[in-house]
């Protein structure tokens, strides 16, 4: 019997790449899972697929109003145990003072920290506070949130100021929030994916990605989603890990370049 039986889920970003892997993944060890996601048809396809037990809620990682709403979803099928926030849907590639001459853009940069950081955080605190009103289980334990950052949150490559800047600050969130939430007995861990096999990054063409496969030792490829899947489920369900940010990458260092 899986631990997750007869629980919930709640996965941002889970009608599509490292989400909708989680969310598949979660169902399958018998959680019920609230798809949140603003992409609707891939959403509620991914719903009607799993059949019960699976709800599509559409929402931003920024609003709170749409946020509640997807919490009432959950709070709907049951207790909320578990959060998985993989959102994405925005990046900028600029240099701080680009060929021209001329300085990054400040709104590229502030766009790209509210939604990785700020989205983050705000989807963190507000299921924390869900979870803290539900009763414990066994061992004390209310829940666990896995969040997401990135290995250029160690390793930022050029042209990665904003998204490199938003994922450290995921990474550095990670033990602060764990502390935090120990009271509540919340558990709180991250992941950091390398270069993962989603449909955006084998959008970029062979040629890239035979390149960014040359630089991972081993194994010799990209992850597959459903690695990040079970990194997710692994910190979902194992009860002494907190605080901990798990890199993903087959032993990959990013570059400069």
């Amino acid at each position: 019997m899986s631990k997750l039986d007869g629980t919930v889920a709640l996965v941002t970003g889970g009608a599509g790449g490292l989400g909708e892997a989680a969310v598949r993944t979660l169902h399958r060890e018998g959680a019920s899972v609230v798809i949140v996601d603003l992409a609707d048809e891939r959403g509620e396809k991914l719903a009607a697929d799993l059949g019960s037990r699976a709800v599509y809620a559409r929402a931003s990682v920024l609003e709170d109003a749409e946020l509640r709403s997807a919490l009432d979803a959950a709070a709907g099928l049951g207790d909320l145990r578990t959060v998985v926030v993989a959102h994405g849907g925005w990046g900028v590639a600029e240099r701080m003072v680009g060929r021209d001459g001329s300085p990054a853009t400040l709104e590229g940069f502030t766009k790209t920290l509210d939604l990785y950081l700020s989205g983050t955080f705000n989807v963190a605190r507000l299921a924390a506070a869900h979870m803290a009103g539900l009763e414990p289980q066994e061992n004390g334990e209310r829940g666990a949130i896995v969040t997401t950052a990135s290995i250029a949150g160690y390793e930022g490559q050029i042209g990665q100021a904003a998204y490199a800047a938003a994922k450290a600050g995921v990474i550095g969130l990670t033990l602060a929030a764990a502390r935090d939430l120990s009271a509540t007995g919340i558990r709180y861990n991250t992941i950091a994916p390398g270069t993962m096999r989603t449909a955006i990054m084998e959008s970029v063409g062979d040629d890239a990605l035979a390149k960014f496969t040359a630089n991972v030792p081993f194994p010799k490829r990209l992850g597959e989603p459903a690695e990040f899947a079970d990194a997710a489920l692994f910190l979902a369900t194992n009860g002494y890990v907190n605080g901990e940010v798990l890199r993903l990458d087959g032993a990959q260092r990013f570059g400069p370049r």
